[in-house]
């Protein structure tokens, strides 16, 4: 079995800025960036044609969007705006190192989350109480491509945790896109109050359980005299 764990609202509780387009724009005109008059406007188009359910990196939906009203710039500028105006304070959720102990002791560890900003879920970690080394690997829309709840984001972590995408357990807040690891043929935990301090007994609860499955499974295996 391999755990994954959402980070932002269940590993973690991390600020956001309450206007992301102000936000984004003052990094801009703090680099020199004309900022268009209507860039609240703006900042809330559509300006990538992207697949259903794909990332689109925020960096480049800005540069598009600053590019819609006639505005050029770097794209290495934008990116260190959007980064820097989404820098967060971190507090680690209660119950957060335990749960991760907990799925350690059962398999490998991944984080699996949806980040359009890059650097975020990085930094994120830095900030908080965990070591990245605590993690097998971690996945991330930005990096890969694909927003949770698709598919393709828990294909990706079960691979890198080298497990069958069926033995991915996620655990995460949001029934809509933590719940797509069953997609794949996972399990997803999802959790209500009390959050993170229920998933050891949660992840204790389904090994026995998977465990008794096996074990029937073979016995029917052995009075059958072959694989079903």
């Amino acid at each position: 079995m391999g755990v994954s764990f959402d980070l932002f609202g269940t590993l973690v509780t991390a600020d956001r800025p309450a206007e992301p387009a102000r936000a984004v724009a003052s990094e801009l005109e703090a680099r020199d960036v004309s900022v268009p008059d209507d860039w609240e406007t703006a900042y809330g188009e559509r300006h990538v044609d992207a697949p259903n359910g794909a990332e689109v990196p925020l960096p480049a939906h800005v540069a598009h969007g600053l590019a819609s009203r006639g505005v050029d710039a770097p794209g290495s500028v934008i990116r260190r705006a959007v980064v820097a105006a989404f820098d967060p304070a971190v507090e680690t959720n209660p119950g957060a190192l335990e749960a991760v102990d907990a799925a350690r002791n059962r398999g490998p560890v991944a984080v699996c989350s949806n980040c359009s900003v890059p650097e975020l879920v990085g930094r994120t970690l830095v900030r908080s109480a965990f070591d990245r080394d605590e993690f097998d690997a971690i996945v991330t829309s930005v990096g890969c491509g694909w927003r949770k709840p698709s598919a393709e984001i828990f294909e990706l972590t079960a691979a890198k945790l080298g497990v069958a995408p069926s033995e991915l357990v996620h655990v995460g807040d949001d029934p809509r896109t933590d719940g797509g690891v069953e997609r794949i043929g996972g399990a997803a935990l999802i959790l209500e109050e009390p959050s993170l301090e229920t998933v050891t007994k949660r992840l204790a609860e389904r090994t026995s359980r998977d465990g008794q499955v096996d074990d029937e499974q073979s016995e029917r295996r052995r009075a059958g005299g072959g694989d079903p």
